[in-house]
């Protein structure tokens, strides 16, 4: 059986991984994360998650029964993606954006070998409950919004925002399962092992 890495130094994404029961190493390689002019957020991701895989694939010495898990999630409002915030001004408007809102969350998910790719892209949608302008200052003082898509995590502390929600819950998390599972089956990786 083909060793599988994990291109994400994401604790999420490991967790839900091994949730799955699949073993795997992680291998992280930074890639440049800007997106492309005129890049659509579904193309956007997937090509992040293809190129984290192949980034570390490309490092490996014994590449020859090696599989890498490469994904990547944008929320995106409005067809704006909603990075990581890079201060308290950025995830304060941000979530005030998203407050009463539905938005969408996208995770790719990209499985690459010696001899082949494949990748698929999920998208759900989350609607936030009206936030008052206290509870955004406070789930910022909580420090989780810091390193995370869209200054919220629906795993987290932020799961009381959560009103309604279409879709994948572990793909908003990080990781769509059953299609990762669906992945890892192509390239002979069962699940439960």
């Amino acid at each position: 059986m083909a060793m599988l890495y994990l291109a994400s130094a994401s604790p999420r994404r490991r967790e839900l991984l091994t949730q799955i029961g699949v073993p795997f190493l992680t291998q992280v390689v930074p890639i440049d994360e800007t997106p492309q002019a005129g890049e659509s957020p579904a193309t956007y991701v997937e090509r992040l998650a293809r190129a984290k895989a192949a980034a570390v694939l490309s490092i490996l010495p014994e590449r020859d029964g090696a599989v890498v898990l490469g994904s990547d999630t944008a929320v995106v409002l409005d067809g704006r993606i909603l990075g990581k915030p890079v201060d308290r001004a950025d995830a304060l408007a941000t979530l005030a954006a998203l407050s009463a809102r539905e938005h969408q969350v996208l995770t790719a998910v990209a499985l690459i070998s010696k001899t082949r790719a494949a990748a698929r892209v999920v998208t759900s949608t989350v609607r936030f409950k009206p936030l008052s302008q206290t509870q955004i200052e406070a789930y910022w003082a909580t420090g989780e919004p810091r390193d995370k898509a869209g200054s919220y995590g629906i795993q987290g502390l932020a799961a009381v925002f959560v009103s309604q929600m279409q879709g994948s819950y572990s793909a908003v998390v990080g990781l769509p399962l059953c299609e990762t599972a669906e992945l890892l089956a192509e390239f002979a990786i069962p699940c439960w092992q």
